[in-house]
C-alpha cells in the first residue's frame, strides 16, 4: 500500500493542458468547494486564505448554524469536516478542494492529488513507548503496536523496519496502550511530547513529520483547472510569502 503517495506536480500539469482555452469561461461561472478540518486547522486555513485574497465572511459567524458557507463574488463554497472525512469528500467529488493533515491523508489513502504543503499544523508522527521498548526495537523482536494510525504503523514497520508486528487499533488516549501492558509501544502525533513524559514514555523513533496539506479531486484537477490552478498559486505564494 503506498500511503505516502507523491502525485502533485505531475497533476497540476496534466490538470493545466487537459482544458481547452474556451472552457474559461464556463469554470469562472463554477463554484470551487472546499472541504476544511474543523477547529484549529480551519481557522488557520482561511487566514492563509485571506492573505491569498480568498475569504468568506459567513465562516467567520460563530453563532451561525449552516454547514455550508458561500461567497458568491469569488464563487467559494466552503463546509466544514471531521479531518479523517475530508479525503473522502474530496475523493468522491463532493469537494474540488480540502485541507487537511498530512496525518489523516496517509492513513486514509484515498485517491487524491497532495498539491501543497501549507506549512502549519506541524508535529511529527513517532514510535513511543517505555525506555525499556528500545530493545524491543533493535532486536526487531515481535511487538503489539496501538495506534489510531493502523495503516500508517502498518507500512512503517513492515515495509521500513521489516519487522513484524501486532496491530491494535484504539480512538482514544493511545499513550495508555504501554501503560497498562495492552502494547509495547504505540504510533502516535507528537507536538511537544510532554504528555509523553507526563506518563512515563518517551518518544523511540520518529516515523516522519507531519503538516496541513491541501488536496485536489482528480476529475476537477482537469475539469477545473484554469480555477484550480490559479488557486493553488495564490496560496502557495501566500505560504512563501
Amino acid at each position: 500500500m503506498d500511503i505516502f503517495r507523491k502525485e502533485t506536480a505531475e497533476a497540476v500539469s496534466a490538470g493545466s493542458a487537459a482544458v481547452p482555452s474556451q472552457a474559461d469561461q464556463k469554470q469562472e461561472d463554477e463554484y470551487l468547494t472546499i472541504a476544511l478540518t474543523k477547529g484549529r486547522l480551519a481557522s488557520q486555513t482561511m487566514e492563509l486564505l485571506g492573505r491569498a485574497g480568498f475569504y468568506c465572511e459567513e465562516l467567520g459567524d460563530k453563532k451561525s448554524r449552516k454547514l455550508v458557507f458561500v461567497n458568491e463574488e469569488q464563487k467559494l463554497r466552503f463546509f466544514l469536516s471531521k479531518g479523517p472525512d475530508v479525503p473522502t469528500y474530496v475523493e468522491y467529488g463532493a469537494a474540488d478542494i480540502g485541507v487537511t493533515g498530512s496525518d489523516i491523508i496517509m492513513e486514509e489513502n484515498r485517491r487524491v492529488y497532495e498539491v501543497l504543503d501549507l506549512d502549519f499544523g506541524k508535529c511529527r508522527m513517532c514510535v513511543a513507548g517505555p525506555e525499556t521498548a528500545r530493545e524491543l526495537l533493535r532486536h526487531h523482536d515481535m511487538i503489539r503496536v496501538a495506534s489510531k494510525y493502523p495503516n500508517i504503523a502498518k507500512d512503517y514497520f513492515y515495509n521500513r523496519r521489516h519487522q513484524t508486528i501486532d496491530i491494535i487499533k484504539l480512538n482514544g488516549s493511545v499513550e495508555l496502550g504501554p501503560m497498562v501492558e495492552l502494547a509495547d509501544v504505540i504510533v502516535d502525533i507528537v507536538e511537544t511530547g510532554s504528555t509523553l513524559r507526563e506518563n512515563g514514555l518517551d518518544v523511540l523513533e520518529e516515523v516522519c513529520p507531519i503538516s496541513a496539506r491541501m488536496i485536489v479531486n482528480q476529475v476537477s484537477m482537469t475539469m477545473k483547472a484554469g480555477r484550480i490552478r490559479e488557486f493553488i498559486s495564490r496560496v502557495r505564494d501566500a505560504v512563501n510569502a
